[in-house]
């Protein structure tokens, strides 16, 4: 967004940058339903906000029984907790600081034996199969930054929890290995690779912020207040939402899912469509299952180094130079 003092002062910067140089940048917080691919709440913060802090409030647009995906900082002890009070699943990796022993009866320590350091927190439950058990997490002394002590004591002690490992071996990709930890208990109705596969399906919600922020050009934003900014990202989520709604419509009558129309399409003719118009039929993307594109540009940015003064400075330096010379 453009660098004003209010912007820069509310969102602040990404680190590295001298000062003058750079752009504020904000931090989104996104709940997306995977089915539709709708925005269904959207926090927006200072770029140096927790993912955490914010989450309690997309809670209320879960019902029991649905499943939240996400990343690695939704898989902390709070967050689940969280998620088990009203009746919701998740499933989430496991933060690369949690030390998970897939070893049958072994031992854990508590937070109180911090110097007993390798070994797992978790008190060992049951094995459920291969690199697959049920555990008991324990509420940690330490309150986390986002949330209040008072909420924080209103948490059950325990939780119990799946943790489970897996390999990803995909052609043109080094092989990986994947933990996870999940609500979801019962191995029989929630087979390993069933978790695995659903887990997998977390990356659509980067398709949808790819199509708002380059189908739709949202990485550059141009309001100069807060205000305006918050404005003008809202303005960005109605046309986001009208056109998956679109997309939804041409699918029922095409007979595909819906992931299968074209998001370009579908704006080009809303962005072209008159009053009372009906919907012609869009064009379905190919299935593409795996597909990999290498992430490099084809076309050379121009050969200008990075700012690294303010503009007036370099400007006065230029002229100091012209003048010498």
């Amino acid at each position: 967004m453009p660098d004003t003092d209010e912007l820069r002062a509310h969102f602040g910067q990404p680190g590295g940058q001298y000062p003058g140089c750079g752009f504020p940048v904000a931090r989104w917080l996104a709940l997306v339903h995977f089915g539709s691919g709708l925005f269904q709440k959207v926090l927006t913060a200072p770029l140096r906000t927790h993912d955490l802090k914010g989450v309690a409030q997309l809670h209320p647009e879960l019902e029991a029984g649905d499943v939240a995906l996400g990343d690695a900082a939704f898989s902390s002890f709070g967050h689940l907790a969280l998620l088990m009070l009203r009746g919701v699943h998740g499933i989430f990796p496991a933060h690369q600081r949690l030390i998970i022993d897939f070893t049958p009866g072994r031992l854990h320590v508590r937070d109180a034996d911090r110097g007993s350091k390798g070994k797992p927190r978790s008190k060992w439950i049951e094995s459920l199969g291969t690199l697959d058990q049920m555990v008991e997490w324990f509420r940690p002394v330490e309150v986390p930054p986002w949330t209040s002590a008072e909420a924080w004591a209103a948490l059950p002690t325990s939780i119990r929890i799946r943790e489970l490992r897996y390999t990803i071996a995909r052609p043109g990709f080094r092989v990986r290995r994947m933990t996870l930890v999940t609500t979801l208990l019962d191995p029989l109705r929630y087979p390993k690779e069933k978790l695995a596969q659903a887990y997998g399906l977390r990356w659509t919600i980067e398709t949808c912020l790819g199509h708002l922020k380059t189908t739709m050009k949202m990485d550059v934003l141009r309001c100069q207040t807060v205000q305006g900014i918050e404005k003008e990202l809202t303005m960005f989520l109605l046309v986001y939402n009208l056109v998956r709604m679109t997309m939804l419509e041409a699918a029922k009558r095409q007979g595909v899912c819906p992931d299968r129309i074209s998001f370009v399409d579908a704006l080009r003719w809303l962005a072209t469509a008159k009053p009372g118009e009906q919907l012609p039929k869009l064009v379905v993307n190919p299935s593409r299952p795996g597909r990999t594109e290498p992430r490099a540009r084809k076309r050379r940015p121009k050969p200008f180094p990075p700012l690294s003064l303010p503009r007036h400075v370099l400007k006065q330096i230029l002229m100091v130079q012209s003048l010498g010379a």
